[in-house]
C-alpha cells in the first residue's frame, strides 16, 4: 500500500486518510471525480492518501474474511466497516474462548487485532462479545493467509445455557433462623435463573452426614441435574458433614477449595453423573462470588474440574471489585473505614464506685480498652463520657480519642451509646462498640472483627464468641445507626442481633477476654490478676494513621 500527500489531481480512486471540513469529506473515503472536482473548487491543491497495491486486501474485506476465521457458534458477525467487524450473542450464555490462538492472531501482525470480553463472560443475546478491527487501510494479502492458517476452528463461541434443574440441600443446627434458610433458597433461585437454570427442590436436613446423604440421593431420583448443598456451618475439611455426606452417598470429592475471593470454602464433587457444589457462606449473598463462576461453567455445559477450579485465582479478587451493588460499591477500593466506640459514661452501681478509674496493671482501667482501639485497625476513636466526666477524661491524658459527652448518660447504656453514634464522622462504614471495662479485648479482637465485615458477602454485624458464648464489642455496618438511634434502656443494642439475625457473623476468639467485664469486686480482682500476667500492649497510635492490612475474614455462617 502507498501511503502520503499527493496532488489533487492524482488523488482520484485513492482512500483519503484524513478527513476534511471543506469539502466535507470523511477519512477512508474513496475519492471519487467529483470529489476531486470539489476539492480544487475549494482551492485544496494535495491530499494524503493510501492507494492500494496488488496483493493487498482492502480493510473491510480483510475484517470479513478475519472474522470469518473466529465466529463459532452462538455469535453473528455484522458486516464489515471501517475495517470493523462486530461479533453479538445470538443467545444468552458464556463467551468460551482460546486465548492462545486469539494472542497468536494479534502477534500475527500489527494490522490485525482481536478484542473480546473476559473469558467466560456471561453474555445476553444480542450483546456485543467480540470485535476485529484492521488498523490500516489495507493488508497484505499473506497475512490473511497466514491468519487462516493459524486459526483452525473458530476460536469464539457462545456456550448456551442448558437450562439445569437444581437442587438444594440446607442443613440445620439449633438456632439457625428460618429467615436465613428462606434467604438462602431466594437468594439460590436468583442465582440459577441468571444462567438459565431453575431451583426445582429442596430438603432440609439435621446437620448430619447420613442427612445429607440421603437428601442428595433423594433429588437425584426426583430428577435434578445439579445438587446444591449448603450447610448450616461451614465446610472446613474434606472429612467434615457435607463432603462425608456426598461420599456416603455413593458420590465422589473432585476438588475442596478454589483460589476465588469470596468463595473459597467451594466443594466440587459428583454423585454418579451428577455435578454436586458444596456452598461456601457467601452463596448466602447476591453479590458476585466464585459460587457464580462455576455455576456459569456448569450452566453452560463447560467442563469444570480441578485444572478449572485452580485456574481461577488470576483475577479471582472479587472482594473488592468496583461494580459492588451498593453500599459496598462505596468502599470497594480502600480499606474499611471502622470507628471505635468506646462506652465510658456509666455509673457502676454494682461496684460502688467508678470502675472505669480503678487502677489495674499501673493505670486506669479505662485506658486498657482505649489503647486496644488506638492500636488497632480503627480508623477514629471516640470515647462517650458521662458519669464523673471531667476525672475520665484526665485519666485517658493526651491520648488521641474524640471525648463525646452524653448528657443524659444517667438514662442508661442506651444513651450514651446514642450520643456516640450521634458524634460519629459521617464517612465511616462502621462502628466497633466497646465496653470501657473490658480490659482483655486487645486490638488483635477488634482487628480481627474488621477483617470479618463484609456487608456484600452477608457479614454486615460481626460478633466474637468464645465457647459458643458470645461476647463484646460488637461491630456494627453504619446501615444499622438509624435503628441504634432509637433504642431506648439499659440494653444496648442487644436486641437489634435477633431482628438482623441473618446480617450477623459469629467471629470466633481464642481467647474469653471478650466475656470478661468489671462489674463486680470479685471481677475485677479477676481481671486485675489477668491482666498483670498478660504481656504488655503495644504503643497506641495515632487515631488518623492509616490502617495496615487486615487480616483475613474469617469463614462463619450467617445468623
Amino acid at each position: 500500500m502507498r501511503f502520503g500527500p499527493v496532488p489533487v489531481a492524482e488523488a482520484m480512486g485513492a482512500i483519503l486518510v484524513h478527513s476534511l471540513d471543506r469539502p466535507a469529506l470523511r477519512k477512508g473515503r474513496v475519492l471519487s471525480p467529483a470529489d476531486v472536482a470539489a476539492l480544487r473548487a475549494a482551492g485544496v491543491t494535495t491530499v494524503t492518501v493510501a492507494r492500494l497495491e496488488p496483493g493487498d486486501v482492502g480493510e473491510d474485506e480483510a475484517a470479513r474474511r478475519i472474522a470469518a476465521l473466529l465466529a463459532g457458534p452462538g455469535l453473528t458477525a455484522a458486516a464489515a466497516f471501517t475495517g470493523r467487524v462486530n461479533f453479538y450473542a445470538a443467545r444468552d450464555g458464556l463467551l468460551d474462548l482460546d486465548r492462545e490462538r486469539i494472542d497468536a492472531l494479534n502477534r500475527l501482525d500489527e494490522s490485525v487485532t482481536v478484542a473480546t470480553l473476559p473469558p467466560f463472560a456471561p453474555v445476553k443475546a444480542g450483546q456485543m462479545a467480540a470485535t476485529v478491527k484492521i488498523i490500516p487501510f489495507s493488508v497484505p494479502v499473506e497475512i490473511i493467509s497466514a491468519a487462516e492458517l493459524m486459526i483452525g476452528a473458530p476460536p469464539l463461541r457462545v456456550a448456551g445455557w442448558r437450562g439445569c434443574r437444581a437442587g438444594l440441600v440446607q442443613t440445620l443446627l439449633p438456632g439457625l433462623k428460618s429467615s436465613v434458610q428462606e434467604k438462602a433458597v431466594s437468594v439460590t433461585a436468583r442465582r440459577l435463573a441468571a444462567v438459565g437454570a431453575s431451583l426445582v427442590a429442596e430438603r432440609r436436613v439435621p446437620h448430619s452426614a447420613d442427612a445429607v446423604a440421603a437428601a442428595l440421593a433423594a433429588l437425584r431420583d426426583a430428577g435434578c441435574d445439579l445438587l446444591l448443598v449448603i450447610g448450616a456451618s461451614a465446610i472446613t475439611d474434606r472429612r467434615d458433614v457435607l463432603p462425608a455426606g456426598l461420599a456416603a452417598a455413593g458420590g465422589d470429592i473432585l476438588h475442596f477449595g478454589m483460589p476465588v475471593d469470596p468463595g473459597n470454602l467451594l466443594l466440587l464433587g459428583r454423585l454418579g453423573e451428577l455435578p454436586v457444589l458444596g456452598l461456601p457462606g457467601c452463596a448466602r449473598s447476591p453479590t458476585l462470588n466464585g459460587v457464580d463462576w462455576v455455576l456459569q461453567r456448569l450452566a453452560a455445559g463447560l467442563p469444570v474440574g480441578r485444572a478449572e477450579l485452580t485456574a481461577m485465582g488470576v483475577g479471582g479478587l472479587l472482594a473488592e471489585i468496583p461494580d459492588r451493588p451498593q453500599p459496598r460499591a462505596e468502599v470497594a477500593a480502600r480499606f474499611p473505614r471502622i470507628a471505635a466506640l468506646v462506652l465510658a459514661a456509666g455509673h457502676s452501681r454494682r461496684l460502688g464506685r467508678n470502675k472505669l478509674l480503678e487502677p489495674l496493671d499501673g493505670r486506669p482501667l479505662l485506658t486498657h480498652a482505649v489503647d486496644a482501639a488506638l492500636t488497632s485497625q480503627a480508623a477514629a476513636v471516640l470515647v462517650v463520657t458521662g458519669h464523673e466526666a471531667a476525672d475520665v477524661r484526665a485519666a485517658l491524658g493526651s491520648r488521641p480519642v474524640r471525648l463525646v459527652q452524653a448528657e443524659d448518660h444517667a438514662a442508661g447504656m442506651s444513651a450514651s451509646l446514642k450520643a456516640g453514634l450521634a458524634a460519629l464522622p459521617p464517612d465511616m462504614d462502621g462502628v466497633l462498640v466497646l465496653l470501657g471495662d473490658m480490659p482483655l479485648v486487645g486490638a488483635p479482637v477488634l482487628d480481627r472483627l474488621i477483617a470479618a465485615w463484609s456487608p456484600a458477602e452477608g457479614r454486615s454485624i460481626c460478633v466474637p464468641t468464645h465457647d459458643g458464648h458470645r461476647g463484646n464489642p460488637v461491630l456494627w455496618d453504619r446501615r444499622y445507626v438509624a435503628e441504634m438511634l432509637a433504642l431506648e434502656g439499659d440494653a444496648g443494642a442487644r436486641a437489634l442481633l435477633h431482628a438482623h439475625a441473618d446480617a450477623v457473623c459469629e467471629v470466633a476468639m481464642a481467647e474469653d477476654g471478650i466475656l470478661l467485664d468489671a462489674d463486680t469486686p470479685a471481677a475485677l480482682a479477676l481481671l486485675a490478676h489477668r491482666v498483670s500476667a498478660a504481656p504488655a500492649p503495644a504503643p497506641g497510635r495515632s487515631a488518623a494513621a492509616p490502617a495496615s492490612a487486615a487480616a483475613p475474614a474469617p469463614a462463619c455462617p450467617a445468623g
